[in-house]
């Protein structure tokens, strides 16, 4: 006992080596295995595959990323990803405000709680339970078909807006949940204040609520942006033809592991500008 006396009272003395014991660990993981695992991805980007025995061969050149930025269908696709990713968080957007407007501003206190728990009930499901259950749905004769028959309209099948519905309902929540904290958060006395000025309701939401709650968005957007840009499993399975990014680095990882890691990068510098962008509009501090 004497021994740990001292050692918590010389750890109460020095704050801040307490502190460095605290984060050692967490900063070895950081270190380590996140960091690590992406400089070492970031090398490899730089190494070539023999074209005989596809074995990659540790010489340093700029071919894969020459090829990423010259080859018609490397551009197409990492284009064609950040479209999707932009989309999904459009429609995300678009759908999260008024939800997250009801549940935080119209509901009842006593439903509020219940309401949060039913947006978070779908993240508790597997996630390839529910794309299998839009492939269902999406897929010829089925829930989307049976639906718009009546109206001589049938549904996407699928493809590329299969693709889009689908990321759109698997990243939701993250987009409904911070707009929703953020116009719980909105003081009643503004909207007060904004009617008996005269201001209507666009006016209000435009000059007042928009403004206050557009770091939330913007919060929600890296969520929905970033896995929508790094998703391949959904495409694969409701995309029929369609190639994103996720689906190169997965098919080029035995042929071809150089390009793969190549690849591999453009989602995270994309991902890092659109963090740099997103820090303009105070939606980190949001997070």
């Amino acid at each position: 006992m004497t021994v740990l006396n001292r050692t918590a009272g010389a750890l109460h003395r020095r704050p801040r080596l307490r502190l460095t014991l605290l984060l050692t660990a967490p900063l070895l993981w950081l270190a380590v295995l996140y960091l690590g695992s992406l400089s070492v991805l970031f090398v490899s980007a730089f190494w070539t595959t023999d074209s005989f025995t596809s074995e990659v061969v540790k010489v340093w050149s700029t071919d894969n990323f020459h090829a990423l930025f010259t080859t018609p269908v490397f551009r197409q696709v990492i284009l064609r990803s950040i479209g999707v990713a932009l989309a999904v968080t459009a429609l995300c957007a678009v759908i999260a405000f008024p939800l997250a407007f009801y549940t935080a501003r119209v509901a009842k206190p006593r439903w509020r709680p219940l309401l949060v728990v039913a947006i978070l009930t779908p993240l508790w499901a597997s996630y390839l339970v529910k794309v299998y259950a839009w492939r269902l749905i999406l897929s010829e004769g089925g829930l989307a078909d049976w639906t718009l028959k009546p109206f001589g309209l049938s549904g996407p099948g699928y493809g590329l807006t299969a693709a889009v519905l689908t990321l759109t309902y698997l990243w939701l929540p993250y987009m409904i949940l911070p707009i929703h904290t953020a116009l719980e958060q909105l003081p009643a006395n503004l909207l007060d204040a904004s009617a008996d000025l005269g201001a209507t309701g666009r006016r209000t939401f435009r000059s007042v609520v928009l403004p206050m709650v557009l770091p939330s968005v913007a919060a929600g957007s890296v969520f929905t942006f970033s896995l929508s840009l790094g998703d391949y499993i959904t495409v694969q399975i409701v995309g029929g033809k369609t190639q994103l990014i996720g689906n190169l680095v997965y098919s080029n990882i035995e042929l071809n592991l150089p390009m793969a890691a190549a690849l591999g990068t453009v989602p995270v510098v994309v991902i890092v500008l659109y963090l740099l962008a997103m820090r303009r509009t105070g939606a980190l501090s949001s997070l």
